[in-house]
């Protein structure tokens, strides 16, 4: 008879090592999450806490302050009475706790906020002449919700052929690109959820120069630094080549190279905007140069719209207002007649001049006028053309936006202030990025377009695939017989593209590019179109334009 030996005991006790390593990664993992979710709580609970009484400069014990009221009384402050070195040390001792306060409050907001910052790692390939070179290059972010969602610059993502994210704890995750806004520089990539600490989002709209904020992200790639300042000005524009909506906060918190698409925080740990650019000595930039005490943050008030709008539906819409619009300072420069000339002799601050309405827009439907001085917006207070747009462009068409108006008074004295709410239509991107393009389109044959999203996909039957969908290519034309129904543009230019706004932006920065390397107006234009086709296969053609 043959022996079988017992092994039920080491079966068990392998099975047993066997779930631990699977396990332990998991525990590690879920302790993590755990000390991190307290260690947020904790802070959290540290700034809502009321804020200990402040020392007096001069007090009758330790522990009973004097009041600004009795200070005058029988007690003198220490320099007038002549105190001693030892009493003056004694003064400064009791000062001590208040900067303390100042030490916990920073550790606290450190300790809430970090978790919910990213570091945006990006590879893409560079065309160098005859050959192709890997490159890598980084940025910063911070977590919008526990599905994955992240927020960061589309500068930072833009062309990339790969995004990885790290944690605040160093775990890596894979990510992809949900969808950018070009022309606000805004852009939504996404891993996979679990763990994820969402951060909290503040009110920018309430901001106040002078208020104290704090910067997140990873400066120069020292991962997960923070940094601190005041808000120096509200409603800047800084004239910057790649971004055509401009409504920035103005910090003297440390910003520089990576720190693009970190959180801009309040003193409670709320993000109120994102780290974009720097004014620097060589000339403002996105991405230039070092900090020269002035950073630009996006304000939350832009950011929400756009997040939700790339979340929900893979667009932007932009609102539409329907007005031209003047700075003051060069209307008060140059003068003018009748209503203009009131507004340059009479009016007295800051506001954007509406120099023209169009005819049935929103404008005119709300009753403005020219003439009329737009001086705040949703309450935002502004004073350039490009602050009042940037307002605009954030809200979703449909939405009513209330203005405070300076009007000319009809007797030519003086004038009064009134309110304006406009309901607001939806901006046609190709009016005034590249009006030429649409019909080019038509004339090659592509008769019906989109954005690309998942329901415009099911409805043809095609795989979804981010950019511009035909969805009606003119039977008889020529690109019918290259491309059918269903393809998708997928870039322009060699640049990729993700929705009908993009391409619009893409093709009208690369002609003035092209202009201005020409030094004069082009009076055509090929326009190269990579088109991803239902099965696969990628068609590369040129429309001319226009």
């Amino acid at each position: 008879m043959r022996q079988f030996p017992y092994v039920g005991p080491g079966f068990v006790v392998v099975a047993a090592a066997g779930i631990a390593i699977l396990a332990a990664p998991l525990a590690i993992r879920r302790a993590n999450d755990a000390a991190a979710d307290a260690s947020i709580e904790r802070a959290a609970r540290v700034l809502e806490a009321p804020a200990l009484p402040l020392p007096g400069v001069v007090t009758t014990s330790l522990s009973a302050p004097i009041s600004p009221s009795n200070s005058s009384s029988n007690t003198a402050t220490l320099a007038d009475a002549g105190a001693s070195d030892d009493e003056a040390v004694r003064e400064v001792e009791k000062v001590l706790p208040l900067l303390e306060q100042i030490n916990r409050a920073n550790r606290a907001i450190a300790r809430l906020v970090e978790p919910s910052v990213v570091h945006v790692s990006t590879m893409m390939a560079m065309q160098r002449r005859a050959f192709t070179a890997p490159y890598a290059s980084s940025g910063s972010g911070w977590i919008w919700d526990e599905e994955g969602h992240i927020v960061t610059n589309a500068h930072v993502v833009e062309g990339s052929d790969r995004l990885q994210v790290q944690l605040f704890d160093g775990e890596l995750r894979e990510a992809e690109l949900v969808g950018l806004d070009l022309r606000s520089d805004i852009a939504v990539i996404k891993v996979a959820p679990g763990g994820l600490h969402p951060s909290l989002r503040g009110d920018s709209s309430q901001l106040e120069q002078g208020d104290m904020v704090y910067a997140f992200g990873s400066p120069f790639d020292f991962r997960f630094s923070m940094s601190s300042g005041i808000v120096s000005g509200l409603g800047r524009t800084a004239g910057l080549a790649d971004i055509d909506y401009e409504n920035f906060i103005q910090t003297d918190a440390a910003i520089n190279p990576g720190n693009s698409g970190g959180p801009l925080t309040d003193v409670r740990g709320r993000v109120i905007g994102m780290n974009t650019a720097i004014a620097t000595g060589r000339g403002n930039g996105t991405g230039q140069g070092q900090f020269a005490g002035i950073g630009l943050a996006i304000p939350m008030s832009m950011i929400e719209s756009t997040v939700t709008q790339i979340i929900e539906t893979g667009e932007v819409r932009k609102g539409y207002l329907g007005v031209r619009m003047v700075a003051l300072d060069e209307l008060r420069v140059r003068g003018g007649d009748g209503v203009f000339g009131q507004v340059a002799d009479g009016f007295k601050g800051d506001g954007v001049v509406i120099s023209d309405v169009t005819p049935s827009s929103p404008a005119e439907r709300a009753g403005f006028r020219a003439g009329d001085v737009i001086v705040a917006a949703d309450g935002q207070k502004v004073a350039t053309n490009e602050g009042v747009s940037a307002i605009i462009s954030s809200r979703k068409p449909g939405s009513d936006v209330k203005f405070e108006v300076w009007r000319a008074a009809e007797s030519g004295d003086g004038g009064e202030r009134i309110e304006v709410i406009a309901t607001l239509a939806e901006l046609d991107s190709s009016v005034n990025l590249a009006p030429y393009l649409p019909a080019a389109l038509e004339r090659a044959g592509i008769a019906k377009f989109a954005t690309a999203t998942s329901e415009r996909a099911k409805k043809l039957g095609v795989p979804f695939r981010r950019g511009v969908l035909i969805e009606d290519a003119a039977d008889g034309s020529e690109i019918a017989e290259l491309v059918p129904d269903g393809s998708t543009i997928t870039a322009v230019f060699e640049q990729p593209v993700g929705s009908l706004d993009e391409f619009y932006t893409r093709v009208a920065r690369a002609v003035s590019s092209m202009a201005g390397q020409r030094r004069g107006m082009i009076r055509r234009v090929e326009v190269p179109l990579s088109i991803t086709c239902p099965d696969g296969r990628v068609v590369n053609i040129a429309i001319s334009a226009p």
